[in-house]
């Protein structure tokens, strides 16, 4: 059984903080762009749109800014957290798992994609 030292877990723990980090910047950042967004058409058909004035109250406009920013947070947060797992993983993976060339048949596509 090995035995994991306290630097090492104190580097992974450090990396997982930091990687977070980024990630929440990149969520902030997708939802503030997400809410400027949203928030332009949707105020916008409320006063021009008679069937959005007449059934779009404020509570509505609210609602579709809130989820639009809050969908953009939580996509760009995890694409961000994934993609620095696939770098930190592929940088602590052996060499012979590195090569992620394809030695292929030769056919670069299946019959049905050809022209």
């Amino acid at each position: 059984m090995s035995t994991v030292s306290r630097a090492s877990l104190e580097q992974k723990l450090a990396l997982a903080k930091r990687c977070s980090r980024e990630a929440t910047l990149a969520g902030a950042k997708a939802a503030a762009v997400a809410t400027i967004a949203s928030a332009i058409p949707t105020l916008a058909s409320v006063r021009m749109l008679p069937w959005a004035k007449a059934n779009i109250n404020p509570t509505g406009q609210a609602l579709i800014i809130s989820t639009v920013a809050g969908m953009a947070y939580f996509i760009a947060a995890d694409k961000k957290i994934l993609s620095l797992a696939r770098r930190h993983s592929f940088e602590n993976a052996p060499e012979h798992l590195k090569n992620t060339s394809f030695q292929g048949t030769g056919r670069p596509h299946p019959a049905f994609f050809r022209p």
